[in-house]
């Protein structure tokens, strides 16, 4: 494999500057031994046009990063995407994303390149995760012909697994907030919930450590361990 063969070819409305920061985008690296705290996590949150994996579309992202065991506050990510002819569902009453915000928003293929240039090669984590890797992966395919490769974690599924007492496995993000007692200001807004989630990880990332999980590559085993139990058929 070339060492851009895992990037599909460019779609043709890229420019040469584009193309350029499409080729230098680092490869992702996958989880490996160093410890929990040593790794950087970019934690993800998305706000759609719906939530129609194969219709909607991304018209914002939120990210923040974990590093060295803290949110660093130097590393935030925000933009809103240009979608112009965009038909807005009923979840625009949560995210408060409008036409003006939308038609006013970056360029999607800018914003894309900048999301992926601030993401490195780090893995990334979101709640619900399935749904965002889904939108974003869909996003970056059909503006940039870039396959998303990156490590991929769902902190929904980081929480039970790590927290089985708490007995609220299908619960959401709110609840997992209430239940840690974690007082957040803003809510449904991609940076806003992305810095929910990140608070909330920090804490999962503490009760890893307490069970030995200390590396992301433990994390991501036990994690997959613990998903083929709870799918396994019970006689």
């Amino acid at each position: 494999m070339s060492l851009f063969g895992w990037l599909r070819a460019a779609k043709p409305g890229l420019d040469a500057a584009q193309q350029r920061r499409l080729e230098q985008l680092p490869k992702p690296a996958p989880l490996g031994d160093v410890s929990l705290r040593q790794q950087r996590w970019v934690v993800v949150d998305l706000e759609t046009s719906g939530l129609n994996l194969n219709r909607d579309l991304v018209l914002s992202i939120g990210a923040v990063v974990i590093e060295d065991g803290a949110v660093d506050f130097s590393q935030l990510f925000e933009r809103t995407l240009q979608r112009t002819e965009t038909k807005l569902s009923p979840s625009v009453l949560i995210h408060g994303l409008g036409p003006s915000a939308i038609a006013a928003g970056s360029d999607p293929v800018e914003a894309l390149l900048d999301f992926m240039e601030f993401v490195g090669d780090s893995p990334l984590l979101a709640f619900h995760a399935p749904f965002d890797q889904h939108m974003l992966g869909r996003a970056l395919k059909d503006s940039l012909g870039y396959r998303l490769a990156h490590p991929f974690l769902d902190v929904a599924d980081i929480a039970p697994l790590l927290c089985p007492e708490a007995n609220i496995r299908e619960a959401g993000l709110d609840h997992w907030l209430e239940y840690f007692n974690l007082q957040v200001g803003e809510r449904h807004h991609a940076s806003a919930d992305a810095l929910a989630t990140a608070e909330l990880m920090l804490i999962l990332f503490s009760r890893a450590r307490q069970q030995q999980i200390d590396t992301p590559q433990a994390l991501q085993e036990r994690l997959s361990q613990w998903k083929r139990r709870k799918q396994a058929p019970s006689f």
